[in-house]
């Protein structure tokens, strides 16, 4: 039966009808549109039919006709289908897909109540209200699964603690490297934390250091701990020791390595320290006194200084170099301010100071050195050099000579062995990055390696290389870990664990530099620019988990809305992509993974307790283009650089081209691949399989068009910074894209404490027990996050209340 509606509520029906109609249109001529473009690149046949069905639609609402809404549920009947086949049942791209079909779904559903047709009224309502509530329901479940983390792998069973020999209360108290100790497994043995009783965290002191990281500086550091003191640097360079308990600060030494020299790539992510042995120490007295400095910290800056200050007082000491400095410029020919950083810090190697550092990216052929160089602690003497382009010397070179420019560096810091007497350098490539057709046998033999030396003398002792002519910056990003893995017969294995920006864990016997877990080399395409020298295969650990994207598809591509993932499609398929290692080209061409990497220089923390690997990662798509050297010059011109940078367009000088990178992302500067964007994952040591794997990070400081959504939806965000695992069973993180310091359970990856920041974070955290009292503390270096605008310059320490002695 038809009961006709008063003639006002009619009008007002069609008005509203015809708006949501026009909005139906709308959409549907972008997806025409863009299905147009799609196809004609080779892409899914899904949005051409699907934008004329919309746009059908939205007419037939416009002229106020029912057959409007049944052909909208048509079609989005056949969407969920699509999108169920195409994404199977993940959330984040079933969103993508649904998501505004689904919105829009509800006003057509709510509109077409009032619309005339040719059944019965009552019945036309019944069904357009039903239909709406189902939406309605959907959108609601939808809004609470944005809420809920990303797990892709679940831990199935809690893990029991092994027995591997590791013993909490036998382990060294203080964190006295970038790693905690030599091995850098960056593990804490305290045990007052736990997941039990972390929500009861609270802020015990703050420091402010007046150092603040803008422009191309970043506060990456993580303080030592020297019994009752921290040693913590600034992005200048400027150390602060402070008291553990309180957070008073007892000196600051300020190298003023700003004076007269503007380096873009500011950082200090540690320090070292050093205890002289007792006649070393009295030798040093007697010869300066006061100022013999038997406790050292050292630091290196960005004015390429190497710096020894009394642990006590912060005053240079007497002895080391001339008044407490070595110059790292010595030996490294001509040196454009910022050309050259050493950011990792020194580190230190039995009585030896080592020494690498960080060359500016895709500048020129001739850019400074990539030699590591190892001083002595007490003299600041040169004792030896690893300088590729001299086999065989390890001496500084003389008079108006200089170490061999553009070879691969090692801007992460080494690892040392104390037993087996060896150094492990996780080197990058030769200057520039993304182009090798100039590099030598010798360069290409050791970039993006692992090359183990002898600490005393320097001397070779072998190379394992985890990217062949690399092309793509696949530099080692962090330091090689060194821990004894389970075997097959339930021996210990003497291991070198490293993680690569290609998502690769690389496991060797950090003996010989054999494989634990099995490497394959797989064949990738070599159909490059002239005078290339690409190799034909490229090494897969194979027997460890890739903690990477997978291959990228059309159907991998990501948006907000079926509108920007369509924009996204059509970006993916203008690009050249012929999966891993794509050959650089002067088309825009996807590296993938990413040069910013999968890992990164937070690396891995090793939960002893579980024989558990902790790591987290960024999964971000980018392009890349190499332009023409007649191109070139026109190119720099329109983006207006003042000054040389490692973003936009860079000029690699001695090349026959430049290079262009940027992030493919939809016009509304979302990241176009599927989420997550950033992951932490657990991984066991014994079976050397994932145990647990989840998103890591909101969006809360962050949103589309770059508008902060104020939303903690857990979809996962790039990560930088490392993880700390502790031998209470907890993982404590800081270096997400929102501002917070963040607790998980070891075993199960659950977060169960948060705290908010002031700012975001990159470092990686601090833990340890006081001597003085006993406290667990837990210290957060505070600088900002690489994605979010904020920055600050803040040491934060979290305890339990009360004391524990």
């Amino acid at each position: 039966m038809t009961t006709p509606q008063p003639p006002k509520v009619a009008r007002v029906s069609r008005v509203l009808a015809a708006i949501v109609g026009l909005l139906v249109i709308a959409v549907g001529a972008y997806l025409t549109y863009g299905g147009v473009q799609l196809l004609g690149l080779g892409g899914s046949l899904y949005y051409l039919p699907m934008g004329l069905a919309l746009v059908a639609a939205g007419v037939l609402l416009v002229r106020g006709d029912l057959r409007g809404s049944l052909v909208f549920a048509a079609a989005f009947a056949v969407t969920v289908v699509w999108a169920l086949w195409e994404a199977g049942w993940h959330f984040w791209p079933l969103a993508a897909r649904l998501g505004l079909l689904a919105v829009l779904g509800l006003l057509v559903a709510l509109v077409s109540a009032g619309l005339r047709g040719r059944g019965d009224t009552r019945r036309t309502r019944m069904l357009s209200f039903g239909s709406a509530a189902v939406l309605l329901l959907g959108l609601g479940g939808a809004l609470f699964g944005a809420f809920q983390p990303v797990w892709t792998v679940k831990s199935a069973q809690a893990p029991q603690a092994v027995d591997n020999g590791y013993d909490a209360a036998k382990d060294v108290a203080d964190w006295t490297n970038y790693g905690r100790t030599p091995d850098g497994t960056q593990f804490s043995p305290a045990t007052q934390i736990t997941p039990e009783n972390v929500n009861q965290l609270q802020v015990a002191w703050t420091v402010r250091t007046g150092d603040f990281a803008y422009g191309g500086a970043e506060n990456q550091n993580t303080p030592l701990q020297i019994g009752k003191t921290l040693y913590a640097c600034t992005p200048t360079n400027q150390v602060f020791a402070i008291d553990a308990d309180s957070g008073k600060q007892l000196w600051k030494f300020d190298p003023k390595a700003n004076a007269g020299y503007s380096p873009s790539w500011q950082r200090c992510r540690s320090l070292a320290y050093y205890e002289l042995p007792a006649e070393k120490a009295e030798a040093e007295r007697l010869a300066h006194g006061a100022a013999a400095c038997s406790r050292r910290i050292y630091v290196s800056t960005a004015n390429l200084k190497l710096i020894a200050l009394d642990a006590a007082s912060g005053q240079p000491c007497a002895g080391f170099g001339e008044r407490g400095e070595v110059s790292l410029a010595v030996g490294m020919g001509d040196i454009v301010p910022g050309f050259y950083n050493p950011t990792a810090g020194p580190v230190l190697a039995g009585d030896r100071l080592l020494v690498g550092g960080w060359v500016m990216d895709n500048q020129s052929v001739d850019e400074p050195s990539g030699a590591v160089r190892a001083f002595d602690t007490v003299t600041g003497k040169l004792e030896w050099v690893w300088d590729i382009g001299r086999p065989g010397v390890n001496t500084a070179p003389g008079p108006g000579e200089h170490y061999t420019r553009g070879t691969p560096n090692t801007w992460a810091a080494p690892t040392y062995d104390a037993e087996l007497g060896l150094v492990y350098l996780p080197t990058g490539n030769g200057t520039p990055d993304m182009y090798g057709g100039h590099r030598t046998p010798e360069t290409d033999r050791v970039s993006s390696a692992i090359v183990a030396l002898d600490a005393r003398t320097g001397a070779e002792r072998w190379v394992f290389q985890t990217a062949h002519h690399d092309v793509w910056d696949y530099d080692l990003p962090s330091k090689p870990v060194l821990y004894d893995v389970p075997g097959d017969n339930g021996a210990r294995i003497p291991a070198l664990i490293q993680t690569t920006k290609r998502g690769e864990i690389f496991m060797l016997d950090r003996r010989t530099g054999v494989p634990i877990a099995e490497v394959v080399e797989k064949p990738v395409s070599t159909a490059g620019l002239s005078g290339e020298k690409l190799s034909p295969t490229q090494p897969y650990s194979v027997g460890m988990p890739q903690i990477r994207q997978g291959d990228l598809t059309e159907a991998g591509m990501w948006g907000i809305t079926p509108l920007d993932q369509l924009a996204c499609r059509i970006a993916f398929k203008q690009l050249e992509y012929k999966g891993d290692f794509t050959p650089p080209s002067t088309n825009w061409y996807i590296p993938h993974p990413s040069p910013f990497g999968t890992m990164n220089w937070g690396g891995i923390s090793i939960d002893k307790v579980h024989d558990y690997l902790i790591v987290n990662d960024m999964r971000i798509m980018m392009k890349a283009r190499l332009i023409p050297r007649e191109e070139l010059a026109s190119s720099l011109a329109k983006t207006g650089k003042a000054g040389p940078s490692v973003g936009g367009i860079v000029p690699m000088e001695g090349t026959p081209y430049g290079l262009s990178r940027a992030m493919v992302t939809s016009q509304l500067g979302v990241p176009c691949t599927d989420p997550p964007f950033g992951m932490m994952t657990a991984i066991d040591l014994k079976t050397r399989k994932i145990a647990w794997q989840r998103s890591m990070g909101t969006v809360k400081e962050l949103g589309p068009l770059g508008i902060r959504t104020g939303m903690p939806i857990p979809l996962g965000m790039p990560t930088l910074g490392g993880p700390v695992a502790t031998a209470a069973g907890l993982v404590f993180f800081n270096g997400t894209a929102d501002y917070y310091l963040r607790a998980m359970d070891v075993k199960t990856g659950k977060e169960v404490w948060k705290s908010p920041l002031p700012v975001g974070a990159q470092s990686t955290p601090l833990v340890f027990i006081s001597p003085e009292t006993g406290k667990q503390f837990v210290v957060v270096t505070a600088g900002g996050g690489r994605t979010a605008p904020d920055r600050g310059d803040y040491i934060i320490a979290y305890a339990l209340p009360g004391q524990a002695k």
